[in-house]
């Protein structure tokens, strides 16, 4: 699905990501794991086109997508769910979700009723505006917005920053319904627990290189894993 060689990144005057080379296999939940500053939202933010690259080469299904406008990458269909959630918030549930199609002309109705199968009290909020919303309901709203691009790989980047415990694990719950239901993974989060439990590839990053890589399983039984990000 998507695969990247050599990406080098600089970001205010820093090399932030530094030749790192991974892939995102079709239909799998991929997650990158570690600490603050590694690099990890740099390099989604990369992909999704917010930065331009120094280096390197990102290819989505085979077709050179490096450096195209933000976009152009969602019509190629690529989203990013947000760090914070970035909710419009004076606008109403059902307007925030109509954004996230903002690309498209065709018919909403049946991408509208899977977002609130998915989340159905979006569906009880739909009339509400979105910044009334509790911190677990705005990143719903914001998973939900992403889906409404009919993304073939959605980019999630810390889903669980703030949330209480209950809610992420009904979060990690949907991206696994999400997943289950064709939609590829790309997963950073801070959380390296739960994200390795549905990852099925894992890579670490560490000060914007890729230092481990495996099965989330595989991860989860690594020594140097548990000790650094498992407690």
């Amino acid at each position: 699905m998507l695969r990247i060689d050599d990406l080098r990144v600089n970001y205010g005057g820093i090399e932030a990501v530094k030749g790192i080379s991974l892939t995102v296999p079709e239909g799998q939940i991929v997650t990158l794991i570690g600490a603050n500053g590694a690099g990890k939202s740099t390099t989604l933010r990369t992909i999704a086109g917010l930065i331009k690259p120094a280096e390197g080469r990102i290819r989505l299904q085979a077709e050179d997508i490096t450096g195209m406008s933000p976009d152009k990458i969602v019509s190629k269909g690529i989203t990013l769910v947000p760090e914070g959630r970035r909710v419009f918030p004076d606008l109403t549930v059902l307007e925030n979700l109509k954004i996230g199609a903002y690309l498209r002309s065709d018919d909403l109705t049946d991408d509208l009723e899977w977002v609130y199968s998915l989340f159905p009290r979006l569906k009880e909020r739909s009339w509400q505006a979105a910044g009334t919303l509790s911190g677990g309901e705005q990143q719903m709203l914001a998973v939900g917005r992403a889906l409404m691009s009919r993304p073939k790989l959605m980019m999630m980047d810390e889903p669980s920053l703030g949330l209480a415990p209950l809610v992420v694990k009904d979060i990690f719950a949907i991206i696994k319904k999400i997943n289950q239901q064709g939609v590829t993974i790309l997963l950073i989060e801070q959380n390296a627990n739960m994200a390795l439990h549905i990852a099925d590839t894992a890579y670490v990053l560490e000060t914007g290189r890729l230092t481990l890589s495996g099965t989330g399983e595989e991860l989860l039984r690594n020594e140097a894993v548990k000790k650094a990000y498992l407690g």
